[in-house]
């Protein structure tokens, strides 16, 4: 059945598509070479056909087959050991001692197993391995999934043929099947609940609706909190606390508006500069996109979205960003449809009689203090109406005092109450274990985190029998999380706790909660003191990860379970909320749990209303101007194109230098988040976009010296001084980079830095520098020749454009390309500022007195190699003051400003922070 299923469901993706987002998005597959054989009468001669089609093709072969087609043709194995000229071949018997196909159909229900033994299962003893002992062929026995790849990645790399044998269960593959086919079902239903809420109002409508975006706006936000957060150091000694963060509103042109709160914790790697650098990026770039009103479904849909609408590769956005992105998407289709968000995400109606639609929470405790006294805290929270008390340890570094103080809450509180430890990851191996053995009778029901290495996690469990929950080990993984799961699917890790701020959003969220939950594992949602429009957003989010958990447990005949409380109890913190109204909590009359009714949390969210005093300051569309300057350029008046933006801050600007081809516009993205640092001015160099030359003289006097890196540069300096620019960061792409690396070297005076992105200081050789110019010559006449159209083409042919070839913008890329008013001029810059040309920067680079950054994609091997020499160049020389640094953008190749926007705006904004310190 798993040869049957592989054919059936089997699916071979690009590498470059190992993303989520970039597989549902690719419209393209990674053709593979398939050879089927059936064998005669439909069983014998398989592996021997597999050792001749291996033999033919002259490739290395992976041979699927079940245990009885294997042993049916062992005299195969023989086959192997003959001298025939092939490369090593891998055989994959899927071993579950019999034939299956029989196990899925009806008459598995209804016969005798002695029967079906006898005349249906082909049952069998036959052992694998003594066969490939026999024959001298290479075994290798598996029983999981990690183990299987890991033999199928060093059958790859040895050079010998191997039999790897997966250990498999005629009933247990039957039970699988059965799982799959109710989950099909369920999604199935899920999905004609979604088809039938589409209105066809006229026969001309097609499709799903669309939500059109008219605007997002943001506010930061600032309010006071009565004791510093958990996550704050133990001696934290302000006398004054405060939360700050943001709250989005998205504007739907039917008028609907959606709120989100975007609220970075420093612990998580983000801060309130970088995540609005990235909250202006996508108010920019937003404005009139559309929203599918499947996204609720979540499942890789909003990942999809993200990838194909903005083109930013999911794993770049921050995970407070895009969490609070996509509650105020969520927020904002739930308005228009006047549902709230709970019913968008729980489409289908499934009803469980007598489930209380409160959602549990877990109180939270600070361990900084006397156990007496924290005792004394959880017994009042318990007499509220709390049953789960979440205890923070390992502040103070002392097992033992944490111990004590668990020790005082059982005392106090009674057995009734379940008690969750959480160790931040703050302990080492040997601590934890300690604090392990000192609580052996507390009866936690677990401990999030215990030590610092994720490599000691199980091995804690194994020595202390105190159960395990996840956090911080699944919110450091922003892609592939089940590669990551996978490793964690031990008994004694129990529970996941997922924080939507901290894993990405809702969507990831789901999905690792999914996941738990199919394992038998709690999924517990988790606040990072967001405030009650956040914790509304999570009340409900938390109720559809309770029904979704019952969903599975009645797919899989499993008895229902009562709902686990959620950490949201981080609402107590608070002594002032950014919405005018709080979230309401209370106690359940019916069960006596302390609760939020999602009723209530969704009443918040439809009339939430901001309090004026908690906000700090709210976002401005700061403007591009565009304008024309009258300059000269090695004599020859020209009229160069300016985009600017921003204001300077400590009188730094940035200055935008694209590549060959490119114009300024390609930079406003970047220069909109920017433009709150710094002010951004992008130009068109000369030859492209709207710059033109004024008065031509003749062909015979225009030589290419006129477009030569020194005139370009003489010019920018002459524009500094027009525009009256005192510090100037140059960020230059390609061949922008050429002349930003040149003036940082050359000419210093007016330049205070640089950012280099798939830059190069040029050629040494002279045999190397000649067949440039002539290569880029030769180029160069064939644009004028060809047209613009046909020379893209061609150009964007080559091998270093793989990547963005890939990418779902290079349409719209390619077209804007088309927009360069003079050819002659396009094609005298590609002569002039000939890399051939150029003079060679590599001694300058020893001398260099201004801090350099060198920005390379991931897959741009070459300039890769590039950066990293002109690293090694520079730190050749002792005298060199500011040792650059080298950022791989990850997801990108050669134009990672295109492909990778948000992460080249984090390395160009911590440059800038830098060079102003």
């Amino acid at each position: 059945m798993p040869i049957r299923d592989a054919d059936m469901y089997g699916w071979n993706a690009p590498e470059k598509y190992h993303k989520l987002a970039m597989k549902l998005s690719s419209e393209s597959c990674n053709y593979i070479q398939v050879g089927s054989n059936r064998g005669a009468s439909g069983i014998d001669g398989l592996l021997s056909t597999a050792i001749g089609f291996a033999v033919g093709c002259n490739k290395r072969v992976l041979s699927v087959l079940g245990d009885v087609s294997f042993l049916h043709d062992t005299n195969g194995l023989s086959l192997l050991r003959q001298q025939i000229p092939r490369k090593p071949m891998t055989i994959l018997v899927i071993n579950n001692h019999g034939g299956a196909i029989f196990s899925l159909l009806p008459i598995a229900t209804n016969t005798a197993r002695n029967i079906l033994d006898r005349y249906f299962y082909t049952s069998h003893d036959v052992s694998v391995q003594n066969l490939c002992l026999a024959h001298g062929v290479k075994h290798v026995q598996v029983s999981t999934k990690t183990d299987l790849r890991d033999s199928l990645i060093a059958s790859k790399s040895q050079n010998v043929d191997c039999v790897i044998e997966v250990n498999s269960s005629i009933e247990d593959n039957a039970g699988f099947h059965s799982t799959l086919r109710k989950f099909t079902c369920q999604a199935m239903n899920h999905t004609l609940d979604s088809l039938s809420k589409i209105s066809i109002p006229n026969s001309a409508f097609h499709g799903p609706v669309l939500y059109k975006v008219c605007k997002m706006e943001y506010s930061l936000y600032r309010v006071q909190l009565s004791s510093p957060p958990t996550s704050a150091s133990a001696n934290y000694k302000s006398s004054a606390f405060f939360r700050e963060g943001f709250i989005i509103s998205l504007s739907l042109a039917d008028g609907s508006i959606g709120f989100g709160e975007v609220a970075p914790l420093e612990i998580h790697k983000e801060n309130l500069f970088d995540v609005e650098e990235q909250l202006q990026f996508l108010t920019h770039t937003i404005k009139g996109v559309t929203i599918n009103q499947f996204l609720p479904l979540l499942k890789g849909l909003f990942s999809s979205w993200l990838w194909r609408t903005f083109g930013i590769p999911t794993a770049s956005i921050f995970p407070s960003v895009r969490c609070g992105l996509e509650m105020a998407v969520l927020n904002a289709v739930a308005a228009s449809e006047g549902a709230s968000l709970f019913n968008i995400l729980r489409l289908h109606r499934v009803e469980f009689p007598g489930r209380s639609s409160d959602v549990k929470i877990c109180a939270l405790l600070d361990s900084n203090g006397a156990p007496e006294d924290i005792a004394r805290i959880a017994a009042d929270l318990v007499n509220e109406g709390f049953t789960a008390l979440k205890l923070k340890v390992a502040r103070c570094h002392d097992p033992n005092h944490d111990a004590a103080i668990v020790q005082e809450i059982r005392k106090r509180i009674g057995g009734n109450v379940e008690i969750r430890a959480d160790a931040n990851r703050n302990w080492s191996y040997e601590e934890a274990v300690q604090f392990a053995h000192s609580v052996k009778n507390c009866c936690l029901q677990y401990i999030e985190e215990p030590v610092e290495s994720e490599d000691d996690i199980i091995r804690f469990y194994e020595a202390t029998g105190l159960p395990v929950a996840l956090d911080e080990t699944i919110n450091d993984y922003k892609e592939n999380h089940f590669e990551v799961l996978s490793k964690y699917t031990h008994p004694g890790i129990v529970a996941f706790v997922i924080k939507p701020s901290a894993i990405g959003g809702f969507e990831n969220a789901a999905l690792v909660a999914r996941w738990a939950q199919q394992l038998g594992k709690n999924a517990v949602i988790s606040a990072t003191y967001e405030t009650s429009l956040g914790l509304a957003a999570y009340v409900q989010f938390s109720h559809f990860i309770d029904l979704q958990n019952l969903d599975i447990l009645r797919l899989t005949n499993k008895k229902e379970r009562p709902s686990i409380p959620h950490g949201l109890g981080t609402y107590k913190w608070f002594r002032e909320d950014v919405s005018t109204r709080k979230l309401v909590t209370c106690r359940n009359p019916t069960n006596g749990c302390m609760g939020s009714p999602v009723a209530d949390a969704d009443r918040l969210i439809k009339g939430f209303q901001f309090n004026k005093t908690a906000v700090v300051r709210s976002s401005t569309n700061a403007n591009i101007h565009m304008y024309q300057l009258e300059t000269d350029l090695d004599n020859v008046s020209i009229s160069i194109n300016v985009y600017d933006t921003g204001e300077s801050a400590n009188n730094i600007v940035l200055v935008f230098l694209h590549g060959f081809l490119g114009t300024c516009e390609e930079w406003i993205p970047i220069m909109k988040a920017m433009s709150g640092s710094a002010r951004c001015i992008s130009i068109d160099l000369p030859g492209h976009g709207r710059s033109q030359l004024q008065d031509w003289v003749d062909n015979d006097v225009m030589d290419k010296s006129t477009f030569s890196i020194e005139a370009i540069a003489i010019m920018l300096c002459n524009l500094f001084d027009i525009l009256h620019l005192k510090k100037v960061i140059l960020v230059g792409y390609s061949m922008g980079s050429r002349i930003a690396l040149y003036m940082s070297l050359r000419c210093n005076a007016k330049v205070e830095g640089a950012v280099i992105i798939s830059g190069s200081p040029g050629l040494t050789n002279s045999v190397e520098r000649e067949m440039r110019r002539t290569k880029d010559d030769f180029t160069a006449s064939l644009l004028v020749s060809s047209g613009l159209e046909s020379f893209l083409n061609v150009w964007y042919a080559g091998d270093l454009w793989h990547s963005l070839r890939c990418h779902p913008h290079f349409k719209k890329i390619v077209s804007s390309r088309l927009r360069h008013a003079d050819l002659e001029s396009l094609a005298r810059a590609l002569s002039g500022l000939s890399i051939g040309r150029q003079p060679s920067l590599w001694e300058d680079l020893k001398l260099c007195e201004r801090p350099l950054m060198f920005i390379v994609g991931e897959s741009d091997a070459k300039f890769k190699a590039i950066a990293q020499k002109m690293l090694n160049t520079m730190d050749q020389n002792v005298s060199v003051v500011n040792c650059p640094e080298i950022v791989e953008i990850p997801c990108s190749g050669h134009a990672a400003h295109l492909e990778n926007p948000l992460s080249v705006i984090s390395a160009i904004s911590r440059f800038l922070r830098k060079v102003k310190n």
